[in-house]
């Protein structure tokens, strides 16, 4: 690639999220594969798991040879475009965890995750990257007495694990104390989440481990894996022949044909504010980096950056038939606009504030909302995905695991229940579609019904079953 086309697609790149417009790179495309080569372990995906998984293993074992296959940059896809929550809620709740392998297992996954939201900020200052890593907390919130349900839900769902210290019930006041939210009924704090700049993050972390000896291929797409007795990822550029192969590209696994029902990519939003003078932020009440959500079961999560932006994400934009993947569904018109209608209602002071930047992403979503991580050694192959949304701190979590599997290390990590697990594949279209569209449209009836009677959901409706995880 010349210079030129290199600074050029550096340029695309940075329009992606602000987060990689802002992340202090180049963005300039590393070289692409050029033929075929060797390797120990070859990873697809240069996002948080695949960056995440070649730090520990090289940090164990600096002989390995680690290759990474990217087919855009460092931190392109869900790791360069989330919410900025480095948090220590697991995909999968509680109550469900509890309910599938008991109670001891879904105790060690929290105190696992609370572990992980330190051992990220400990790899930031360790490798010298400044992330705009603040660990000031998380506050959910019922927006209305219909939403305060499900917090007393939240908070039953700890106290049957014995955790019911982890969060903080807050009523009306204690809530506004926090952050002045128009509406606010009560919420629940936790003091063990951060916030991040993920941009920085991501590029950071590809530069650690390049530092490490780990060599980074960018711009070069897998299309198929071979496995069995000379497991090797086949590209449009080459091969890379590698004993064990790493899928780590999330909602993009997708696109490989023994991956395609294996995950759900749908498409989560956001939409970013201008810089708020402190004065503003201080009248909110937002003078720290706590993240926020409501109980709403069309997800929304909030977070301040640290030069004073807010910004406001949710799901709400179409699944796209057959889980196609295209820059062009980064963006949904009806969806920004309810988000940026979102910061007004949330913060009427704010109403009226500019949104500079919008973007989005697919998230990869299992069948049965428990993320994977594991290593079959008769093919060679192993995965970690299916964060739903909230990898920044579970990819790091999975990482560790994977690389204790690969190392051969029995470990506490490779006891946790989503090491091994399996989770059954989607329906074959059109059912993945009918059943993908019908329960977003569901939730956005719920939601609207709740607001419009101030009656909670029953928790009955066949969207809501399917969103209790």
């Amino acid at each position: 690639m010349r210079a030129g086309e290199a600074e050029e697609h550096g340029r695309e790149y940075a329009g992606v999220s602000y987060w990689l417009e802002t992340c202090g790179d180049s963005l300039t495309p590393r070289p692409a594969l050029d033929g075929s080569m060797d390797a120990d372990i070859a990873i697809i995906g240069a996002g948080y798991s695949g960056l995440w998984t070649a730090y520990y293993l090289l940090a164990a074992r600096p002989d390995l040879r680690v290759v990474i296959v990217e087919a855009e940059i460092a931190g392109f896809g869900a790791s360069g475009r989330n919410g900025a929550w480095c948090t220590s809620g697991f995909p999968t709740g509680p109550s469900l965890l509890a309910e599938m392998y008991g109670v001891e297992a879904a105790v060690a996954v929290h105190g696992a995750m609370v572990e992980t939201v330190e051992e990220v900020g400990r790899v930031l200052r360790a490798e010298g990257i400044e992330a705009d890593y603040a660990r000031d907390g998380e506050l959910s919130i019922a927006i209305g007495e219909h939403q305060l349900p499900a917090l007393d839900s939240t908070l039953r769902s700890y106290e049957a694990l014995g955790l019911g210290d982890f969060w903080t019930r807050l009523d009306r006041e204690e809530v506004q104390a926090k952050l002045h939210v128009h509406g606010a009924a009560g919420g629940i704090f936790n003091t063990a989440t951060a916030a991040v700049h993920p941009g920085k993050l991501v590029r950071g972390l590809a530069r650690a481990v390049e530092k490490r000896g780990a060599t980074i291929l960018e711009q070069t797409r897998v299309t198929d894996v071979d496995v069995g007795a000379e497991p090797r990822l086949r590209t449009d550029r080459g091969d890379v022949h590698a004993p064990v192969v790493v899928l780590a590209g999330e909602s993009y696994l997708t696109r490989l044909p023994a991956m395609h029902r294996s995950l759900l990519p749908i498409y989560s939003l956001i939409v970013l504010t201008e810089p708020i003078d402190a004065q503003t932020l201080a009248s909110i009440g937002w003078t720290h980096r706590a993240v926020a959500h409501s109980q709403a079961l069309v997800v929304d999560y909030l977070s301040r950056t640290a030069d004073g932006r807010i910004l406001f994400g949710g799901r709400g934009a179409p699944y796209h038939f057959g889980s196609r993947i295209a820059p062009r569904y980064d963006r949904h018109a009806p969806t920004h606009a309810r988000l940026r209608r979102s910061v007004g209602e949330w913060f009427p002071d704010l109403a009226g504030i500019r949104c500079t930047h919008e973007w989005g992403g697919p998230v990869a979503v299992p069948r049965d909302w428990v993320p994977s991580v594991a290593f079959d050694r008769g093919s060679g192959v192993a995965r970690l995905c299916g964060y739903t949304g909230e990898g920044v701190a579970a990819s790091n979590l999975a990482a560790r695991s994977l690389a204790d599997l690969l190392l051969q290390r029995d470990t506490s990590l490779t006891s946790l229940p989503f090491v091994g697990h399996t989770s059954r594949r989607w329906e074959p279209e059109p059912l993945r579609w009918a059943a993908a569209t019908y329960v977003g449209s569901a939730a956005r009836r719920v939601d609207e019904r709740a607001r419009r009677t101030g009656r909670p959901p029953s928790g009955r409706s066949i969207g809501e079953r399917f969103l209790a995880h």
